[in-house]
Order: C-alpha cells, then sequence, then structure tokens
C-alpha cells in the first residue's frame, strides 16, 4: 500500500475531504497515510475525527500524526500540500483597497497573489527540497495558491515531479450541464489555458456541440445573473472560461476599474476579512469538527470531484482517467510560452501522468493568458532570486492593476506591502 503525507493536514475541509475521498476507493483502504501540520491544535482535531472516520467504516489504514515534516515526508509515494503561510487580507487587499484596487480574492493574481507566491512558495520548495532527499520519486500533488506561480517555480527550482490540481475545470463542467438542463453524465469537454482562466475548447453533449445551447442561454437574463462576468467574456472572446465570475473580474483590466462597471455585472466591493471575522470562521469550522467527532451518527465516506484521490488511484491500479492538472509547459500549448505552468488534460495510469498535446489556443484566448503569465513570470523570477523589483514588475504588469493604478502609485503600493508583510526579506 502507498504511503500518502497531506502536509497542512490541518486545513479545515481540505484535510477531512482529501482524506475521505481516498479511503473510499477499497484499493485505496489500507494505505498508510501520514497527516502533517504545524498547528499541533488542529492536528490533534483531526486526529481525533481520522480516528472516529476509522472507527465507523472499519477501513484498515494506517494513519500518522506528526508535526514533524522530515517524518512525515520519509519514505512517501504521493505528497499533497494544502499550506497556508502568514495570510492576512488586510495586507493583501486591504493595502491595495487604500490605494483604489478593489480586488475580489486576491490569492492568485495581482497583489495579493504575487505577495501570497512571496511568502509560500519558498515553503513549498523547501518542502520538495525535503522530498528530494526522503521520497526523491514521489509525485507532489499542490493544492496551494498561487497555483500557477508557485507550480512554475518548482519546476524551475526542483526535481520534483510535481503537478498543480484545481476544481474549476471540473466544477465549471459541472455548472454548464447545469445551465442548460442536462445531466452531467451526459457532458463532455476538451479544456486548456492556465489555472483559473483555461478554455472550454469544446464543450458537448452525447457527443453533439452543446455551445449553440450555451450561447442561447447567454439570452436568458436569469441565466446571465448567475455568471456575468463569464458570460460576458463569453460574448466578445467565444469561449467560456474556468473560474468563477467573482474571481474571473480579477484576472482581467475590464470589471472591476469602476464602480458604475461593478454595479453593472453585480460585482460586490470585496473588503478585507476583518481578523475578527476570519477567526469566527475558523471557530465555526472548529465547533462542527467537535460536533462531528462527539455525535452518535456514523461517518461515511463519500467521494467530491477532487482530482487527487482519483489520481492516486490510477496509478496504483492502473485504471485510465483523464484529469485536468497543471504541468510544466514543454511545447503542448504552442502559442504559449515554454515552461510556463499550463493546465491541460492530461491521462492518468499505471506508469504515470501523461499530458495530452493541446496545440494552438484562439489567439485571442492565448493573449488573455499571456497577460497573466507575464506577471507569473516575473513573480516567479522575485521568488526564486529574492528580487524585490522583479516583484514590483509582476504587480506593473498585472492588468487590473495597470488598468486602476499609476506606475508611482503601484511603486508605493508595493513599497508599502513589503514593510507590512517582507521587511527584510527582500532588500
Amino acid at each position: 500500500m502507498p504511503k500518502i503525507t497531506l502536509i497542512g493536514a490541518g486545513s479545515f475541509g481540505f484535510g477531512r475531504r482529501l482524506l475521505a475521498d481516498v479511503l473510499s476507493f477499497p484499493e485505496l483502504s489500507e494505505s498508510h497515510i501520514s497527516l502533517m501540520d504545524i498547528d499541533e491544535q488542529k492536528l490533534a482535531l483531526v486526529e481525533s475525527l481520522v480516528n472516529k472516520l476509522l472507527e465507523d467504516t472499519g477501513v484498515g489504514a494506517t494513519i500518522e500524526v506528526t508535526s514533524d515534516r522530515r517524518l512525515s515526508l520519509d519514505g512517501a509515494d504521493y505528497v499533497l500540500t494544502t499550506i497556508r503561510v502568514g495570510d492576512d487580507y488586510n495586507a493583501d487587499k486591504g493595502i491595495p483597497l487604500k490605494y483604489g484596487l478593489d480586488q475580489s480574492v486576491a490569492d492568485t493574481i495581482g497583489p495579493g497573489g504575487v505577495f501570497k507566491g512571496l511568502r509560500t512558495t519558498p515553503v513549498l520548495l523547501d518542502i520538495c527540497k525535503d522530498m528530494e532527499e526522503l521520497c526523491p520519486d514521489a509525485l507532489l500533488m499542490n493544492y496551494t495558491n498561487p497555483m500557477a506561480i508557485s507550480c512554475w517555480a518548482i519546476n524551475r527550482g526542483t526535481n520534483i515531479k510535481n503537478i498543480g490540481l484545481c476544481h474549476s475545470v471540473q466544477g465549471t463542467a459541472s455548472q454548464l450541464a447545469g445551465y442548460i438542463g442536462a445531466p452531467k453524465d451526459e457532458i463532455s469537454y476538451w479544456v486548456a489555458g492556465i489555472n483559473h482562466m483555461s478554455w472550454f475548447l469544446e464543450f458537448r453533449r452525447n457527443g453533439e456541440d452543446a455551445y449553440p445551447a450555451l450561447w442561447e442561454k447567454l439570452d436568458d437574463p436569469e441565466i446571465f445573473a448567475k455568471d456575468t462576468v463569464r458570460f460576458e467574456i463569453m460574448k466578445h472572446f467565444g469561449y467560456f472560461v474556468t473560474e468563477s465570475t467573482t474571481h474571473m473580474s480579477e484576472y482581467v483590466p475590464y470589471f472591476r476599474k469602476r464602480k458604475d462597471i461593478m454595479e453593472k455585472f453585480s460585482l460586490r466591493p470585496s473588503p478585507p476579512t476583518s481578523p475578527d471575522r476570519w477567526e469566527q470562521r475558523e471557530q465555526r469550522y472548529v465547533e462542527m469538527m467537535k460536533e462531528q467527532i462527539e455525535s452518535k451518527e456514523k461517518i461515511t465516506l463519500s467521494r467530491t470531484q477532487e482530482y487527487a484521490s482519483y489520481i492516486i488511484h490510477s496509478m496504483e491500479t492502473g485504471v485510465p482517467r483523464m484529469v485536468n492538472v497543471n504541468v510544466d509547459n514543454t511545447g503542448l500549448v504552442t502559442n504559449l510560452p515554454d515552461g510556463c505552468c499550463v493546465e491541460v488534460p492530461c491521462v492518468v495510469d499505471k506508469t504515470g501522468i501523461h499530458p495530452c498535446y493541446v496545440g494552438e489556443l484562439p489567439p485571442q484566448c492565448a493573449a488573455l493568458n499571456i497577460a497573466n503569465i507575464n506577471m507569473q513570470r516575473m513573480a516567479v523570477k522575485a521568488i526564486l532570486e529574492k528580487d524585490r523589483q522583479a516583484a514590483f514588475h509582476a504587480i506593473a504588469l498585472d492588468p487590473l492593476t495597470a488598468a486602476v493604478l499609476s506606475l508611482d502609485e503601484i511603486r508605493i503600493m508595493v513599497d508599502e506591502m513589503f514593510e507590512v508583510q517582507l521587511g527584510t526579506d527582500f532588500p
């Protein structure tokens, strides 16, 4: 049985879901699973929940719970990362908002995404360095944002096999099925691009082109109102994109630069979450976990649409599957830069993960991707070289930031974010 290591196991929601996903496969139910987190309070809760899960389901997995990362990685076959490093939305969102830049999520792009990368990606690189020593043949499956920036830096800075996992492709496919009134099992698709901005190049129902049905829904006010930004992008660029209306609105320069435009597309201002609200959210998760641990109702194993468990199952059993994951662009998407991080269909089987050749994206879609890739490239340079000027260039090249702020304003904002978050780490 494989050893599966989850770094960031105290992540409320993710840790529980991924563990249950794995154990829901009979062929994986006796795996050795190592749960690692630096927050021992959260880890103790997860351990109690896992013990109840094992008792209620009768699965034969062996569970290791530890705050020792090297112990957790030693001999691993698969490593999943779901970490957060010093996230502070008062800085990532609050400082840019003070200058007039209203980000929506601020964890993968823009000033918030770049600074999250500056904090988080070095820790992922440290994990990879440990893996090179302790489990050099393991597959790293990264769930931590900023996805494209982190995976690009891992590909350039380490020798570890890695993929980036997200649920936006399969999640969007389910939404599109709902928009056209089709059961999910009748839908198929071919999707490629970059994380959070991949394109439904083909969208089919029972083998027939389903785009005409989707175009009809563009003129349905009730359906349009559910996904304003993405339908507007499809209207002007010809293809549906994979990230939500709220998130997609910060990836492009068109929607969040003026109050009247935001109102037109039903985009609400997105102030930073106060520390009190964040603590309240964390406390709600704690209470939910405690209730589940103390409940007499048995936990049952159900499987989510997250790709990780399916990939492990395919690699262990040889059952082939198609998934969309983030990989190094080795000529897979020919009109995006070699070496950037692309999200493409991949076949998974017992021999590993095999990215599919896509060829050229529609040029207008590639152009939107490249605007983001330019920002990602400079963020990777900033991370790998500890280059403060490159971090400024990354944020200055961000499409929304450039639409709202002058270069002098961006410089002042970036300096303030460095002072608050990273200090002398970047001279």
